[in-house]
């Protein structure tokens, strides 16, 4: 099924599909970095970048899990050399650019930066944005490249080194919208929204982010309450969070199930009442979801896979093994410990590790969210938190 129609949670009739996002839509490297310049030619200076479905779930092109999706639905992205080609010709201290990826934020900000680094644009001139929501995107699909308390210390991480090493950057961006196409409710919406924005700022305080980094998460938080249409709405979300506080947090109720649970009761209840053709995203000036057109992207062209997992090769035949396992080592202490993961990562990312590499020395160190296939139309629900001794900083939810 694809990526843009699968089923976030459970596959009963209750259910909604999520309606397809307007993908760049080009399978390698070098066609996006021409579609781009084409753009940048035209008086373009914001540059979307959309990552196929093998990135955003921190997977190799050449992985097994991948096969049928590599560059079906974004760009496929690997490594340091996949982003000097994406990003060839663009000038970065001239665009905005906006990156739609969750768990995999960290390596895919730092293979920009190092782009950046190596044309000799200073950090302080990158401006942009990542989506990085990973507790929403924990609640819509149930799945995501780590469980939920890690998840939420590599934001903590993104956030504070965004704060340290990129001033201009908005480290992440916070939407409902995910949630009312999933079926939530207008207070549902608000709510859950609400409720994960405090847990990353509150993830972030604890990892020692002054408050006046976090300005842009807080405008994000304050701009979306302020999208509430009426005080019912506001007074049910209320009490949604109220619930959520007392179950311990975000973190803690996602891993209870709550937020999936008050979801499908309400889509459920919403199917039988044909409530979903009045239903508009909050605060989105969007159409009801009815009148979304529904379509089926592009089928994966096959030699998109073959040509990336050619340059894979290449790049694990002249890089230096040793040189990565001492950087990538070195990320497992960091992820081990309290130490801020991006700098180990950077490290890694420019010796010539892979974003899959990467994403796998986290998984190995503070576990996996099932299942990460990414032909799996129905995402399974919460799994049981692993050890605490995984990542001893952000485990027990800050408050």
């Amino acid at each position: 099924m694809p990526d843009g129609l699968r089923s976030p949670t459970t596959t009963y009739p209750g259910r909604r599909p999520r309606p397809p996002r307007p993908y760049t839509g080009f399978g390698t490297a070098r066609e996006a970095g021409a579609h781009h310049r084409r753009l940048i030619a035209g008086g373009t200076t914001t540059l979307p970048l959309v990552f196929d479905l093998p990135t955003r779930l921190g997977l190799d092109s050449d992985a097994p899990l991948a096969r049928g999706e590599v560059g079906r639905s974004g760009v496929a992205v690997d490594s340091l050399d996949d982003m000097r080609v994406l990003l060839d010709g663009v000038p970065l201290d001239e665009v905005t650019t906006s990156m739609a990826v969750n768990a995999p934020a960290a390596p895919l900000l730092l293979l920009y930066q190092l782009v950046a680094e190596e044309r000799g644009v200073p950090a302080g001139r990158l401006t942009g944005a990542v989506h990085n929501d990973v507790l929403g995107d924990l609640v819509v699909r149930g799945a995501c490249v780590l469980p939920p308390r890690p998840a939420l210390r590599l934001t903590a991480d993104v956030l504070a080194y965004s704060a340290a090493e990129l001033p201009a950057w908005q480290p992440i961006s916070i939407s409902g919208r995910p949630l009312a196409e999933a079926g939530a409710s207008p207070a549902q919406e608000l709510a859950f929204t609400l409720a994960n924005g405090i847990a990353y700022v509150r993830a972030a305080v604890a990892a020692g982010v002054d408050a006046a980094a976090l300005a842009p998460v807080l405008d994000e938080i304050a701009k979306f309450h302020t999208a509430s249409p009426d005080d019912r709405v506001e007074a049910h979300a209320r009490e949604l969070m109220r619930e959520i506080e007392e179950r311990g947090g975000a973190v803690a109720a996602l891993e209870q199930g709550f937020q999936q649970r008050q979801i499908d009761r309400h889509a459920f209840r919403a199917a039988q009442e044909g409530y979903f053709g009045r239903r508009a995203v909050l605060g989105s000036g969007q159409l009801p979801l009815d009148e979304w057109e529904f379509h089926e992207p592009p089928g994966a062209d096959p030699a998109v896979a073959a040509r990336q997992a050619e340059r894979l090769a290449k790049l694990r035949a002249w890089r230096d093994p040793d040189r990565i396992d001492v950087h990538v080592t070195a990320l497992r202490e960091a992820a081990r410990g309290r130490d801020n993961v991006l700098y180990p990562m950077k490290e890694a990312l420019a010796a010539g590790a892979t974003v899959g590499e990467i994403c796998d020395a986290l998984r190995e160190t503070w576990g996996s969210f099932p299942s990460p296939d990414p032909t799996d139309s129905a995402a399974p629900g919460p799994a049981q938190p692993d050890s605490a001794a995984n990542h001893p900083r952000v485990f027990e939810e800050p408050r």
